[in-house]
């Protein structure tokens, strides 16, 4: 039986050897917006934005329902960047949206393209919208 000098030294050297091939860490992304039960990260909600604004400098829109036009903010929520407010979707499968359903959540975003906050149509009466928290 080995000994504990030796189970030591070759447990050491496993761990010096496993350490030396493992890539960097990667920190885990935390949820920027979620909505309902979706966890947007930064990068889904900065692609949406991006899209959006895109299409909006380019007088250009897609879907049945035109994205992105105009958000009216009815609701009255407290966005931290002034308006006017444009409202383009932001799909559960974390794609840039370009046609089709366009789902329960929303980025808006004013005519500048700053972000303004995101919204959703899960857990909100009739076509209104919630914040997404």
């Amino acid at each position: 039986m080995a000994g504990p000098k030796i189970l030591s030294a070759l447990l050491l050297a496993a761990l010096s050897t496993f350490n030396a091939s493992a890539g960097p860490i990667e920190q885990r992304q935390a949820c920027v917006a979620t909505c309902g039960s979706i966890c947007y990260w930064q990068k889904s909600v900065d692609e949406a934005v991006d899209a959006g604004y895109e299409l909006h400098q380019a007088g250009e829109t897609v879907g049945n329902n035109d994205y992105p036009h105009a958000f009216n903010n009815r609701e009255g929520f407290d966005f931290a960047v002034a308006g006017p407010y444009q409202e383009f979707p932001m799909l559960n499968t974390f794609d840039p949206y370009t046609g089709g359903p366009p789902g329960p959540d929303r980025v808006v975003f004013n005519t500048a393209g700053e972000y303004a906050g995101a919204i959703t149509h899960t857990g909100a009466g009739g076509n209104n919208f919630v914040e997404c928290e």
